[in-house]
């Protein structure tokens, strides 16, 4: 099968260029006061500052909240033995929902939780201790507040911790938290058992739309796709009904793998006009569809518009990794899932320049997949 992306160095601008770039980026932007949603908490404040107050629709609850839907849940020991339906069940989770839970994985049990218990010592820690890996303006790697780019900008009940894993080039060792202890030896590690998991997963993706297992593999560019971890803490909230704890949005990335805690219900998926909850499953890993998937399956599956809604008792936490094509790597719908009445629905491009598309926009449904659309 020939290729349907290639490397294109040509189109890729020099790492210290688009380092500057966004050090530019940083220096123009005027977001305004943001503050530490922690901190707030721990003020025991009753009023919920007004940067953090939705209007209407965009409000969490209500009639549009569907609690008696499930996503899919997938056995990946099924999938890999080849037993069963599992295979078709896998095809119609992409092609229906763009979302569903992974049980037998393959990550370690004993691996998520200490991954889980340090991402939670580092959001305990003072915040002093926490500044010390500030996140700029604009930027999307430290701590603070992503995807923030005005000081008029509806904020997230949300604290962030982010970080660029593989390849090695876009790691920001700086950025990397000392404490807890063994904090970024366990981070490697978990990366590394996530990172084969997506790679598993591609597989019997591409298996359902009748490709080869290595197709997505093979075009992601190897040791030099993507990969990127995000740790968000959402505190208890005064006014939960008030609040998003994360905008809603679809992800950029090819499939994205969260980890969420054991009976702190906060995702929620949009199926058509309503949202449904994830209740977490244990030991299952979430898996959504990102952007970056949608385009080179020609839209036969969706990236999925989801959002994290607060509690007022409750604090909750999730460890999110996104893979996605090296930067260099030309995107664009497959050959073989283009023609015979279906028309190509995306253009061509490179994915770095959608990356940076991505990460200087605002979160806002998926608004940002325009960029790659054909109209």
């Amino acid at each position: 099968m020939a290729s349907a992306a290639v490397c294109s160095a040509e189109q890729q601008q020099p790492r210290e260029e688009e380092q500057k770039k966004q050090q530019d980026i940083s220096s123009e932007l005027e977001i305004g006061e943001v503050h530490d949603v922690q901190e707030l908490q721990r003020a025991c404040v009753e009023d919920v500052p007004e940067r953090y107050v939705r209007e209407g629709d965009d409000r969490p609850g209500g009639a549009n909240v569907c609690e008696q839907a499930q996503i899919p849940v997938i056995d990946l020991g099924e999938l890999r033995r080849g037993e069963g339906d599992e295979l078709a069940r896998l095809r119609l989770a992409c092609e229906d929902w763009g979302f569903f839970q992974v049980v037998n994985h393959g990550v370690e049990g004993e691996l998520l939780d200490e991954m889980e218990k340090l991402a939670r010592g580092f959001f305990a820690l003072p915040l002093e201790e926490k500044q010390r890996y500030p996140m700029a303006p604009g930027g999307i790697q430290g701590y603070g507040h992503a995807f923030v780019f005005s000081d008029d900008q509806k904020l997230d009940w949300c604290n962030m911790l982010a970080l660029g894993v593989s390849p090695p080039a876009i790691r920001r060792p700086a950025l990397w938290p000392t404490a807890p202890a063994l904090f970024s030896d366990t981070l490697v590690r978990y990366s590394a058992e996530v990172r084969a998991l997506c790679v598993v997963l591609l597989a019997h993706v591409a298996e359902t739309l009748g490709l080869a297992p290595g197709t997505f593999e093979g075009m992601f560019g190897g040791e030099a796709a993507v990969q990127a971890v995000r740790m968000n803490f959402y505190p208890p909230c005064p006014r939960p009904d008030l609040v998003l704890g994360l905008s809603a949005h679809s992800d950029g990335s090819a499939v994205t793998v969260l980890q969420q805690e054991a009976g702190r219900v906060g995702l929620q998926v949009r199926r058509g006009d309503a949202w449904v909850p994830v209740h977490p499953v244990p030991r299952a890993l979430v898996i959504n569809i990102g952007d970056s998937l949608e385009v080179l399956t020609n839209g036969r599956y969706k990236s999925v518009e989801h959002r994290a809604v607060t509690n007022s008792e409750q604090d909750r936490m999730s460890i999110v990794t996104f893979y996605a094509p090296a930067y260099d790597v030309e995107m664009g719908p497959l050959p073989e899932l283009v023609g015979d009445g279906e028309p190509c629905r995306y253009r061509r491009f490179n994915h770095g320049e959608y990356s940076r598309h991505y990460v200087t926009s605002k979160l806002e449904g998926k608004k940002t997949l325009d960029f790659a659309k054909i109209n």
